[in-house]
C-alpha cells in the first residue's frame, strides 16, 4: 500500500515498509523540489540506504563529498556516514530509496510533518529528538 507525504520541498511516496516486507526494507520514491534539501546533516545508526536516481540531479553530500546523482545513478551510504542532500537544479529531482534493513517506516516521516505543520521556525531540540529516537543521528554542521 503506496503511502504519500510531503514536507514542505519534499514529497515521498511509500512503496514498500519495514511493516509489509517484515523488516527486510523501506524503499520510497522522492521528489526534492528547486533548492530543497536535508536542512540537517545526519547519519543512520540501524540501516544502510541505496539512492538511485530516476530524473533530474539531487546532490548529496556522502561524508563530506558531493555526489550528483541523476538519472540511472546510484550513491550507496553505510550506516554511520554523515549525508545530506540538495537540489542546486532548476527541476524537481527524483530518485528511489532503499533502506536495509526496514526499521525506519514512514512513521518518522508524519512525525517529522507533525512537527512542522504548526508554521514558524522549527523548533531544533524537537528536530533532534524525533530523529534520534527513530535512529536518524543529527551532526552539527562542521563536523
Amino acid at each position: 500500500m503506496t503511502e504519500d507525504i510531503r514536507i514542505g520541498a519534499i514529497e515521498l511516496r511509500f512503496l514498500r515498509s519495514k511493516h509489509e516486507t517484515g523488516g527486510a526494507l523501506d524503499m520510497f520514491e522522492m521528489t526534492v523540489q528547486p533548492e530543497g534539501r536535508m536542512p540537517v546533516p545526519h547519519y543512520h545508526r540501524d540501516w544502510e540506504e541505496t539512492v538511485y536516481g530516476l530524473s533530474g540531479v539531487l546532490t548529496m553530500t556522502v561524508d563530506g563529498r558531493p555526489i550528483e546523482v541523476g538519472a540511472g545513478d546510484t550513491v550507496f551510504i553505510p550506516r554511520g556516514v554523515v549525508h545530506g542532500f540538495d537540489n542546486r537544479g532548476t527541476v524537481p529531482a527524483r530518485c528511489l530509496c532503499v533502506l536495509t534493513p526496514g526499521v525506519l517506516g514512514p512513521e518518522y516521516f508524519r512525525e517529522i510533518r507533525e512537527a512542522l505543520a504548526g508554521g514558524g521556525p522549527p523548533d531544533p531540540a524537537k528536530m533532534a529528538a524525533i530523529m534520534q529516537r527513530h535512529g536518524l543521528v543529527p551532526v552539527p554542521p562542521g563536523r
